[in-house]
Parts: structure tokens; sequence; C-alpha cells
């Protein structure tokens, strides 16, 4: 056996042990994040176990030189490029043996290291089931626990019968005592998938083995392999351990922070045997440096910022066999796309979105027990290309936006495409539809689930948020402790709960920096919620309806007076306060002298045309390019006509606001 590298993690916030289970739940779960040839794995099965019991016929092997005699042929610890190097004398982590020469240290340090065992046991081995610990994530055609059962019986027997080797890789040392060897294990099957691609032979999925020992501090994977008469066994050739040490020394001899450093090992059962593909197991070299490198990086991050589980409510096999199949129909659109926009991000997102649709359609007729596929409508629908790959796949809808395309031409006549604004009201309502879509759809984001809900019970909702709104305007942030973008998440889901449906959250494979999607919305008729009642006001609007309740104009004090305490707060937490939020909503506030009122824009003096060139092209550029609130929004409308209103009187007026060029270097 051989080791192949080992960092040293820093610890000054005592996330260890847990953060090393953390860290390890990833690479079990979710190994695409690390190795960017998988598309991800599935948990088959789980179960507890424990290692066997071994009669000793003879002396005990020691840990020293003599181990190389009895390896297996082959397996031996050999030192050379790509096999890592050996391990030390007693090998990486050893624990010392119990005896009195080791005094009242050898019994500190074993308390101390029960303490780390029992924290580590706390942590959840498999983040994607809390509190669940006989029961593997839920997955695509689960392995049955019998044969799961039947294959770790089997591997137990082979220890048993004397492969001693194997015995001590499992217990971090060279004596197979009982004590060691019964302590409870954490048993994984699990099928790792890799990506298809063009480029290579297909590579079928892979199932391995998944051993964790909290007590001992490591993570073994044995690879599984098919016999000549088609039985699974383990690929003795490919086994390699991660482990979490602390030596014991070097705890005592340095200073206080050194019992805050552990060790993070990757090792190799049979280095001069390791058969690397490339893709399911890589070079050794990328397990000592890559791999390793991530794994202690992601010990000691926050556990708050952690992994988000991509593709989680679909399966990942279907979705990476539908995804290859649908770049490879639509690659094409590539070469004949007319738009300014770069077709490579926009054909390969919606072709992602699409392949995501299309399994999470076929999944849900198959709970359903139905045969007809799903309707839709693409609200916003931008260039189309979804709605064009939806429809062509067999699903009836058609896409609706407020202004024409030209790749819209390059579909054809098959696929429904209408130049419309949408604006919600009793006349925007899709009765007779399965699914709404929003991918991008700005305004229109958080009124999609009110109008699914007002449309049918049978109506369900799919929303990729990307810019922030609510029902009023740019959406507000509500708490300093989640990002804007969290926030605005959590504001979706709470609309879709208001309207009574069952929102669940997915991270999708999209190349975007936005690409966590609200989806399979079930409608609850049982809820005592209205869909036409739905109220979720900002703090801008609860100002404006002060305003709008006192004639006139009123001094800051004024204001604030009218205003809870709570108001306030989330004021100056979430907008930097109240004189802040005014100076930043001007098309609708105007603050003079110190006292607030409702703009009156026939008031504003029209622009001189001897104004600065400057002005009168800031002027320019923004022109049409937002909504007029008080065309929106205000009992009476815009005081002015469209034509002298800077601001946009429906969607139909608006047009892109121009992008800032960059100055060029003198």
């Amino acid at each position: 056996m051989a080791e192949l590298g080992r960092v040293v993690v820093r610890d000054p916030d005592s996330l260890l042990p847990g953060g090393f289970w953390a860290a390890v739940a990833v690479w079990v779960e979710r190994p695409q994040v690390a190795n960017k040839r998988l598309c991800g794995v599935r948990l088959e099965a789980r179960r507890s176990a424990s290692l066997p019991r071994v009669e000793h016929s003879g002396p005990r092997p020691s840990s020293g030189p003599e181990r190389e005699e009895q390896a297996p042929a082959g397996c031996g610890p050999k030192e050379g490029p790509g096999h890592g190097r050996r391990f030390p004398e007693g090998g990486p982590g050893t624990r010392p043996s119990a005896g009195p020469e080791h005094g009242p240290q050898e019994s500190q340090g074993r308390r101390q290291q029960g303490e780390d065992q029992r924290e580590a046991a706390k942590a959840p081995l498999l983040s994607r089931v809390p509190g669940q610990p006989g029961k593997a994530g839920a997955g695509e055609g689960d392995f049955p626990a019998s044969d799961l059962d039947s294959l770790w019986d089997d591997f137990s027997r082979s220890l048993a019968s004397g492969n001693r080797e194997m015995l001590a890789f499992f217990t971090r040392s060279g004596a197979e005592s009982q004590l060691e060897a019964q302590h409870g294990l954490d048993v994984i099957l699990r099928t790792v998938i890799p990506k298809t691609n063009t480029h290579c032979p297909l590579n079928a999925p892979r199932r391995e083995i998944v051993v964790q020992d909290v007590l001992s501090g490591t993570v073994t994977f044995l690879p599984l392999e098919e016999d000549n008469e088609g039985n699974l066994k383990v690929k003795t050739s490919n086994v390699y351990q991660i482990q979490l040490s602390r030596s014991e020394e070097e705890c005592s001899a340095y200073s206080y922070f050194s019992y805050f450093q552990r060790f993070i090992s990757v090792l190799i059962f049979c280095p001069e045997r390791w058969h690397s593909d490339g893709i399911v197991y890589p070079k050794p070299t990328w397990l000592g440096e890559e791999l390793l490198a991530r794994l202690a990086r992601w010990c000691v991050e926050s556990r708050q910022g952690g992994f988000k589980s991509t593709l989680s409510l679909i399966s990942i096999m279907k979705y990476s066999r539908a995804r290859q199949a649908l770049k490879e129909k639509y690659k094409d659109m590539v070469k004949v796309w007319p738009e300014v926009t770069d077709p490579e991000k926009f054909v390969y997102e919606d072709v992602a979105l699409a392949a995501y649709l299309l399994i999470l359609w076929e999944e849900e007729r198959a709970e359903r027990g139905e045969t007809a596929r799903q309707s839709f409508v693409d609200l916003g629908c931008g260039n189309g290309l979804l709605v064009h790959i939806l429809s062509s796949e067999g699903h009836p809808g058609r896409g609706i936006d407020v202004r024409r395309r030209k790749v819209w031409d390059v579909y054809g006549p098959e696929t429904r495409l209408e130049e419309s604004a949408i604006i919600p009201n009793d006349e925007t309502l899709f009765p007779d539809v399965d699914w709404l879509i929003g991918n991008h759809s700005d305004e229109l984001t958080p009124w999609i689930p009110v109008i699914a809900a007002r449309s049918s019970y049978n109506c369900r909702f799919f929303v990729l948020p990307c810019c922030f709104f609510d029902f009023v305007g740019k959406y507000q942030r509500r708490q300093s402790q989640k990002t804007q973008y969290r926030g605005y998440l959590d504001f979706i889901t709470e609309v879709g709960s208001a309207c009574g449906f069952h929102v669940e959250e997915d991270c999708l494979r999209i190349p975007s920096t936005k690409r966590l999607s609200k989806t399979r919305g079930i409608y609850s008729p049982e809820q005592e919620s209205s869909p036409e009642n739905v109220e979720i006001l900002s703090e801008p609007a609860k100002v404006r309806r002060v305003l709008f309740s006192r004639a006139g104009s009123l001094s800051l004090a004024e204001v604030a007076g009218e205003l809870d305490r709570e108001t306030l707060r989330r004021l100056k937490r979430e907008c930097g306060g109240l004189q802040t939020l005014l100076r930043n909503s001007s098309q609708v506030f105007q603050v003079l002298d110190g006292r607030v009122r409702i703009r009156d824009w026939r008031e504003e003096r029209p622009r001189k045309e001897k104004e600065p060139e400057a002005k009168r092209r800031l002027f320019s550029e923004t022109f049409k390019t937002r909504i007029c609130w008080f065309f929106a929004h205000h009992p009476d409308g815009c005081v002015l006509p469209s034509d002298r209103c800077p601001f946009a009187h429906g969607p139909g007026e608006l047009r892109p606001a121009s992008s800032k060029k960059k100055r060029q270097p003198l």
C-alpha cells in the first residue's frame, strides 16, 4: 500500500472532525464537484456493518518492512512515479498500542481521541438524508438492500479467511485486534455515472462500496467488477482510502495550536496494479494532489456556505443521456443563430433546461400513471428556443413575449410563438395548461405562481429567477444575513406557499450563475389561502401608501412616525434607512427642504436643447428603459402622455438599456 499525499489541515475554529465528514459527504454524494468528468452518483443502498472476527493461527504481522513480504503479488508498498510514497514506520496516524509504558499521556490522548470520535459521530454522514441513518438517498432503480448485504458478507468472509493486509488497511493498524474490528461501520453502495461524450466511447456507470469508519476516521472506496460468471466482486487493484489522523507526539511537543491541526491522507491499497481510465478512476497523482487539496479546503469551510445539491429532483442518469441526445440534435442552431447574443451560451443553456424539464415531466407521468404529455406556456419566452425544443419533443405548448426575435423565423410554423404583452389580470389565465414556465422572466417571476394558482387546480409552475423583482418594482433585500439571491429565492417560495403550492427547489447544471429553480409546484386546495388576495408589500410600498393617505407633503419625521418600529428597523437593515430609500426612488418621491411628497412630473421642466451634450446623451440612453411606476400603480395613472413621459407606459414601449462602453486605455 502507498500514501499518495498528506496535507496538514489547520483548524483554529475547531470544525474537525465534523468538517472532515462534511467534506467526505461531498465526495461521496457529489463527486462531480471535484471530478468534472462525472455527471454524478446514485446512492443505491445503505446498511450498518462491522468487520469480521479473525481467528489468529500464528503471530501477528508487524507494521514494519516485513509486511511487504506478506502482501499479495503486485500489491506491496513500492515507491515510484505515480504510486505515491511509502508509509512511514507504523503507518500514517497509527494508534500506539495500549500499555503501561505510555503512562498518563497515553490515557489523556485516548480521552481526547474519544471526544473527537463522539463529535464526528454527530455529523451527518449523508447530508441528503439527515436523521435517517439506515437509508440512502432516493435514486432511480434503487439497488436492493439484500444485494448489498450479500456483497458485504462475501467481502467480509474474504477478510476473515486470511486477507490480513486488506483488514489492516481498514483498521489503520498492523494488528487485527478484536476491539478494533468490532466497532460499527457505515456501508453505502453507490453508482458512479460518467458524463456522456461523443469524442470518446460511452463509459458505463460503475458501482462502488463506500465504507465509512467514524471512530477510525477513514472512508474506504471498494470498486466492484463482474467476474466471468457475471457476479460482482471487489476490484482490489483500485481500492483507495481517505484518512483523518493526528499525531499524539506532535500535539505534546508543539504549541497549544498544534492540537487544532490534523492530517488528511489519501492511500492506495495496490499502487502497482492501479488502473486509471481517466474518468471514474483518475490517475493517482490527481487523487494525491487535486482531490486532497479540495478535501482539505472543504474541511474548514463554513458549513453555512455548503454545496448545493444539483439535480436532486430527477434521475441523473436519465438527464445525462437526454442532455447529450438534445445537444447532438440541436447543435446546428449555433451555426444559424441570427441574434447578437452568444449562441453557445443560449443554445446549450436551453438544451440543458429542456433536458431537465423533459425528465421531470417523464417522471411525473410515471408517478401519476398518465401517458399524455404535459402542455405548457412559457411566459416571457425570449428567443423561444426552449419552446421550440419542448414542442419538437412532443409537448404541446407555446411561448409569449413582449418583443419578437429574429430567431423565431428559423423555427418554422410548428413552434407557436406570440408577440404580446402579459399583464396579470383575469384575462391572463391558462385553465387548460399543465405547466407555466418562467425562464429568466424578470418582472413576471413573482406573478407566475399567482397566475398558475388562479388558472386551475391542476396547473403547476417552473421558474428560474434571474433579475430580482417583486410585485411593485425592484425587489428590496430583507435580511442582511442572506445574499440578495438567496433572499429572493425565499421570497418566491413565500409567494408559492401563499398561493397554496408545495414548492421545491433544485440546482440546475447550466452555464449561468443564476441556476436555482423553483419547481414541481403542487396546488393544495385544502390550504386556507386565496391567490386573489395575495399581497406581499415591500418597504417602499408602505412608504408610498403613507404618502397617498395624506394630502400634500410630509416632513421626514412625520413619514417616520407613520411607520412602525419594525418597518424602520428593516429599512435601516435592508435599504440603508428611510432617506436612502427616498433618494433611490426618485421616480416616485421628491424630497425638497426636508419635506417628502409624491413627485408630480407635470412640474418637471422640459429639457432644453442647449443643455450640455453629456446630459442630453445620458437622458437619451435611459429614455423608456424602465416601466413608469405611476402608469402601472397610481390610481389615476400617469399625468403625462406617453410621448412626454420618460418612462415606458407598458411593456410594449420598453427598450433595452444601452450598456456602458468601457473606456479604451491610453
